[in-house]
């Protein structure tokens, strides 16, 4: 079992900076594929990191490339997610995720893929 915690969210402007924390329990995931996911109001869950092999490989979708770094601190049994340059589109309850099994690309972008999740925290960003 893993539990994972997310802190960090809150209410901040457009192109402003903000980053969350994810804290796990329970096991290592030094070496377990995690995820970042966000979910709006109305919307379907949606991927917006993901994190393997301790770090060395790291992927976005197109609408936070560039702008979104996901990280782990394998010290701390950490993830983070270094969000900037944030839109209103970004407004949405951020997850944390992660599995024991070892996922493909595609799968890694898929929420079904995970078998645990943290409470989500908020993150709004107004104009």
């Amino acid at each position: 079992q893993v539990q994972l915690v997310e802190s960090g969210g809150g209410l901040v402007q457009a192109g402003d900076s903000v980053r969350l924390s994810c804290a796990a329990s329970g096991r290592s995931v030094s070496n377990v594929p995690m995820g970042w996911f966000r979910q709006a109001p109305g919307k379907e869950r949606e991927f917006v990191a993901g994190i393997r092999w301790s770090g060395s490989n790291t992927y976005y979708p197109d609408s936070v490339e560039g702008r979104f770094a996901i990280s782990v601190v394998n010290a701390k049994n950490s993830v983070y997610l270094q969000m900037n340059s944030l839109q209103l589109a970004d407004t949405a309850v951020y997850y944390c995720a992660a599995t024991s099994n070892r996922l493909s690309y595609a799968q890694s972008r898929d929420p079904k893929s995970y078998d645990y999740w943290g409470q989500g925290t908020q993150v709004t960003v107004s104009s």
